[in-house]
């Protein structure tokens, strides 16, 4: 037997959700961002390389990124989920350092955040687009 299409959430349900995701999508990104440069100006140990250099290969993802973020792309919401994985994973790497820990922390919880909203937002993104298509 064939399984059945699962219908989809109504409008209402999914325009406030939606609208909350990408607030949360968005402060994180901005938030992520900002911890980076703020750490990379006043905090990091740079052991003699130009910070502008360092500050740029950080945040040339994030750049990337950024206009369809700000906008609401759906699409730029998705590569962020997996562009964030290398935020997460530096994170987890500076956490293990007990000077840096924090900074670990903060980056690692940011990178979760932005992940579970930017997948929540493509998710009910693509579902409202679908619902006033029609389906």
């Amino acid at each position: 037997m064939a399984r059945k299409p699962k219908t989809l959430p109504a409008l209402e349900w999914l325009a406030p959700r939606m609208g909350a995701s990408r607030v949360v999508s968005l402060a994180s990104f901005l938030s992520l961002a900002a911890l980076l440069t703020i750490n990379t100006l006043f905090f990091a140990d740079l052991h003699g390389a130009r910070t502008w250099v360092v500050l740029t290969i950080e945040l040339v993802p994030l750049l990337l990124l950024a206009p369809g973020i700000i906008m609401g792309n759906a699409r730029a919401h998705a590569w962020a989920c997996f562009v964030v994985n290398l935020y997460f994973i530096q994170g987890v790497l500076a956490a293990i350092d007990p000077a840096r820990m924090l900074f670990g922390w903060l980056e690692a919880g940011l990178s979760l955040l932005l992940f579970c909203a930017a997948l929540l937002y493509t998710r009910w993104r693509f579902q409202y687009n679908r619902k006033l298509a029609g389906e």
